[in-house]
């Protein structure tokens, strides 16, 4: 089931707009069709899928940009208006005991994002591993590029607000250029939006399955 064109709020260009739903084996997916085809005013749009998998819509509906994830069975979508090729990126992960943490980030993040969470106690590296992990998955998800960028390519620090873009390799452009934003969304989850641009107000909006 997917809600009437008439209960999706408009998108203006200055925000982003954040949808959770249950997964539920990917009927989440379907019903984010549905959502997004809404927002596009087409109910025959299809769905296209990038080199590395990314969806996205084809002219004239490109400046509709989105992403989705899901973990367990939590799912979220992420859509925002912009001029053609904007992009979107959003990530979610269910916090749950990482015994490697400190390996897969020494294997996979920046050196200096490896010896900060080493510096952490013991208790806060999980927290820590996860918001950075988001903040990357959700700034490759938006270029486009995923994981095989490597995320080693996209560095962040930490602070209170979460993750710092600080420094950013190759076509992904730079740190500077973009927005990167926590979601506050249960104890149990952490994920991050990403896009590039001007700063964007925050709506999120929850449809069960």
């Amino acid at each position: 089931m997917t809600p009437p064109a008439t209960h999706i709020s408009p998108l203006a260009n200055d925000e982003i707009h954040i949808w959770r739903s249950s997964w539920a084996g990917g009927a989440g997916e379907r019903a984010f069709a549905g959502i997004l085809r809404s927002y596009a005013g087409d109910e025959t749009v299809p769905i296209e899928r990038g080199e590395h998998g990314k969806p996205h819509f084809g002219p004239p509906h490109d400046g509709l940009g989105f992403n989705w994830s899901h973990s367990g069975d939590v799912a979220l979508l992420a859509v925002g208006r912009g001029a053609a090729g904007f992009e979107v990126g959003v990530d979610v992960e269910t916090v749950r005991p990482r015994a490697r943490a400190i390996e897969l980030s020494q294997r996979f993040f920046a050196p200096a994002e490896t010896a900060y969470l080493r510096s952490l106690p013991t208790a806060m590296q999980l927290q820590g591993f996860l918001t950075l992990w988001t903040a990357k998955e959700a700034v490759l998800k938006a270029h486009g590029g995923g994981l095989s960028y490597g995320l080693h390519r996209v560095s962040f620090s930490l602070n209170e607000e979460g993750a710092k873009p600080e420094a950013f390799e190759g076509d992904v452009g730079d740190a500077a250029e973009w927005q990167v934003r926590p979601l506050s969304l249960a104890d149990d989850l952490v994920a991050a939006v990403a896009w590039r641009g001007a700063q964007r107000a925050l709506r999120v909006f929850t449809f069960p399955l």
